[in-house]
């Protein structure tokens, strides 16, 4: 029915151009300049708390695997959106006041460090024992032995599903739209909200993110290309 009435009346079609033609460039600004950083200050983030807490995990020292247990169960077991709505609601409860920018970045790092901390663990823990031996037999302590033979490995086996964890960040950052954050589905909505035509203007966006993760899925094909090269 939408689009029969379209097809149908000129003028319709003349004002749906002329509204994509104005609104192309805001959409592109939400995404050049919130939607990209914060998926990747978020990503950045996420994975070096994720390589803390696979370490935890795999610690032989009691406090940090609980710490790294109830952590992660506690991200995996709720909903991102709810993450956001508590660390937006519950910080300036606590006195602490801090920007919409800030406080997406700090609950998509949070639940990036979990879910991506279980991916670097089985990583680790793919690698043979033979290894870790052979270092501690060359008299390597663990910290050289992570940093030179363990997690040099382990990032091979660990590029394709972390990068299906970027994708898939940069998806969810339109949920950072809830707590006020300007990205790009935040300004679809803000421009239909004044010409009503929100399944225009949400195709857009729809376009726009599958444009972005159609060029980051290339990325990736190309670096485990690259990185295949180096196993026989």
């Amino acid at each position: 029915m939408y689009l029969t009435n379209i097809f149908t009346d000129p003028e319709r079609i003349d004002r749906l151009i002329s509204i994509a033609k104005s609104s192309l460039l805001p959409l592109l600004e939400g995404a050049i300049s919130y939607t990209i950083p914060l998926a990747l200050i978020s990503f950045v983030i996420g994975l070096t708390l994720a390589v803390l807490t696979a370490l935890a995990r795999i610690s032989t020292i009691r406090v940090l695997q609980i710490i790294a247990r109830v952590y992660v169960s506690a991200i995996r077991g709720t909903p991102l959106l709810v993450q956001l709505f508590l660390i937006f609601y519950l910080l300036p409860a606590l006195n602490i006041i801090i920007d919409p920018f800030p406080s997406a970045v700090i609950g998509f790092s949070l639940n990036v460090g979990a879910y991506a901390s279980e991916v670097i663990r089985a990583a680790i823990l793919s690698i043979p024992k033979g290894q870790w031996e052979a270092g501690y037999s060359m008299g390597m302590s663990y910290q050289q032995l992570l940093k030179r033979i363990i997690l040099p490995q382990a990032s091979r086996v660990s590029i394709p599903p972390l990068s299906n964890t970027f994708i898939s960040l940069v998806k969810d950052t339109s949920l950072a739209s809830m707590i006020l954050v300007t990205e790009m589905f935040r300004r679809a909505q803000e421009i239909a909200a004044t010409n009503y035509e929100f399944i225009l203007l949400y195709s857009m966006a729809a376009l726009i993110y599958w444009v972005i993760c159609f060029v980051l899925s290339v990325l990736q094909g190309f670096m485990e290309k690259r990185l295949n090269r180096y196993v026989s």
